[in-house]
């Protein structure tokens, strides 16, 4: 589905965000990405996304249908839920009755059913991350990019946000990859780990993560979930 070889960037003022990176991903693979503050993680995002031409290296797409979800939700203030859930599509020119059946089948999904007509500044901001992901999955996308969506709410609502991006990634089957600082995060809505290197950033660990989806919280206290998120956060730290 995404492939970088031996990708490096570096930005025109001199500063070198990426070295070297290798990976690729298989279609229907979520794979989560954790390193330190300035490791390039959005970067990598931006580069896998096209916003931004790799220095050197080879970037592979095998589709064009992605669906990018920022740090903030950026929803348009005089737009009802629906009305910017409809945004991408309404953009790409779909017809106004496909479009408008796509909101309304993604704002379902997201379980923000009851809330089609109300406005941003009535939203939480658990739900206005909602809309965004809604706002995705109207362009029915077969690779999702998530730079840390959940990283500004609370811990309750990144859990329960957390578990219903699993349960959509089951409904879908969509590849994803999702940057985040929290490791416990990663390990439970990733098929695999990545850790970054500090900038500039590469990638320094690999992890598969044996854990079907969808993934019930209990699995937080399994044994083998906390080993392996204290192995990632090792090499993280190391």
């Amino acid at each position: 589905m995404l492939e970088f070889s031996d990708v490096s960037k570096r930005f025109p003022e001199g500063t070198l965000a990426l070295a070297g990176v290798d990976f690729a991903m298989a279609p229907g693979e979520f794979v989560c990405i954790v390193g330190p503050s300035g490791a390039g993680k959005t970067t990598l995002l931006h580069v896998a996304a096209g916003l931004q031409r790799p220095t050197e290296g080879t970037v592979r797409l095998r589709t064009d249908k992605i669906g990018y979800v920022f740090q903030d939700p950026a929803l348009l203030p005089w737009r009802t839920v629906r009305g910017n859930v409809a945004l991408l599509a309404e953009l790409r020119g779909l017809p106004k009755r496909e479009r408008l059946r796509r909101a309304a089948d993604a704002i379902e999904l997201v379980g923000l059913a009851g809330f089609a007509h109300h406005r941003p500044r009535t939203l939480s901001g658990g739900m206005r991350m909602r809309v965004s992901l809604a706002r995705s999955l109207t362009l029915d996308p077969e690779l999702f990019l998530l730079d840390e969506p959940f990283g500004a709410l609370d811990e309750i609502t990144r859990q329960r946000l957390g578990g219903e991006l699993s349960r959509l990634f089951v409904a879908r089957r969509f590849a994803a990859v999702l940057v985040t600082h929290s490791v416990t995060e990663a390990v439970f809505l990733g098929s695999r780990v990545l850790v970054m290197s500090e900038r500039p950033g590469r990638i320094i660990g690999d992890f598969p993560v044996p854990f079907d989806h969808p993934r019930s919280p209990d699995v937080l206290f399994d044994p083998e979930f906390t080993g392996l998120a204290r192995e990632i956060a090792a090499c993280l730290a190391a």
